[in-house]
């Protein structure tokens, strides 16, 4: 079973895991997502991931595609008890534009259409779903703020924004009496990426790029892409001809083929999956993180949770990094 923790920056409680919900109402239609939901539940989980751009890239999908499916399964669960993020202010896919909508009045529009489809009062953490560097941070923290007062959003936080934004944007808020962003959801997992590959498939930027010592300072990481893909297991299990190209082409690298012999050395060890241990990297790590997984089927959760019963030592964690 999961445990729920306490952010240390905003009173939500929040089980280990995160549930990640990208493929909802798409990949999965309701029947099979309400199973997958059901299961997180009944392994104790309560926080749960979606934006409202996911299924936007599905010819034919209805706008909004993961959180009306969200929406629909929430009507028969305890509001209270679930913690529900979604993200907003991201590209517009079906303009097929790729133009920045990092605005007061793109957050307004889209959280307006993110609580429509959730039927919902209220966003327990609302994410910005990326950035604009080119527009300064007061109109957007003051934006978020008014959203907050107005009682739509509870927190909020930021994803896929640079450690030198983050920083930018809370010493405003910390100007204006404001905590500011409450937790970041940045790219990371133990497979390091390929950059190039990686910002061609929309992932970036990466953890390790600086973000350290927001972490440090007590800024909670909520990580996506946390099992890389199951890029492990299946290297695991079949090699690199087996991966599909996309996966090839942003992880394999020498330093990953060293990763994943410590990998398997270390599933030995702690009778543990190859996809616990890339798990418990994160949950290990010394400041809180949370990650982000994504799941196909219900049985495959019961595989996620047990990372979190698996410990991995300091040493443990620094030969992971390492790959020796």
């Amino acid at each position: 079973m999961l445990r729920k923790i306490s952010l240390p920056t905003a009173p939500l409680l929040v089980s280990r895991l995160c549930l990640g919900t990208n493929m909802f109402g798409t990949a999965l239609d309701q029947a099979h997502a309400n199973a997958v939901l059901d299961r997180f539940i009944a392994l104790g989980g309560n926080f749960i991931d979606t934006a409202r751009m996911y299924g936007d890239w599905v010819p034919g999908a209805p706008t909004g595609a993961s959180e009306r499916v969200i929406g629909a399964w929430l009507k028969g669960q305890p509001r209270d008890s679930l913690v529900i993020a979604t993200k907003g202010a991201g590209m517009d896919l079906r303009a097929g534009d790729w133009q920045p909508r990092v605005t007061p009045e793109c957050i307004e529009r889209d959280l307006g259409e993110s609580l429509q489809h959730l039927d919902v009062a209220h966003i327990d953490l609302y994410w910005l779903h990326a950035d604009d560097p080119t527009k300064p941070v007061k109109p957007i923290i003051d934006a978020l703020v008014a959203q907050q007062r107005a009682g739509r959003i509870r927190f909020f936080g930021a994803s896929n924004w640079s450690p030198a934004r983050i920083a930018e944007a809370q010493a405003y808020a910390t100007s204006v009496g404001h905590a500011g962003f409450v937790a970041v959801e940045p790219f990371w997992g133990l497979a390091v990426p390929n950059p190039e590959a990686a910002r061609a498939q929309g992932y970036w930027p990466y953890y390790e790029e600086g973000y350290r010592s927001h972490h440090a300072g007590a800024l909670p990481m909520i990580p996506y892409s946390g099992q890389c893909r199951g890029f492990f297991t299946k290297l695991a299990q079949g090699g690199e001809a087996a991966l599909p190209e996309a996966l090839k082409a942003i992880y394999v690298n020498e330093g990953n083929s060293r990763r994943l012999k410590t990998v398997q050395a270390l599933a030995a060890r702690h009778r543990a999956s190859i996809n616990q241990i890339v798990l418990a990297y994160l949950l290990c790590q010394p400041e809180l993180t949370v990650p982000i997984i994504g799941v196909s089927r219900p049985e495959q959760l019961d595989d996620a949770v047990q990372a979190a019963s698996v410990t991995l030592s300091a040493d443990e964690l620094a030969r992971l990094r390492a790959g020796v």
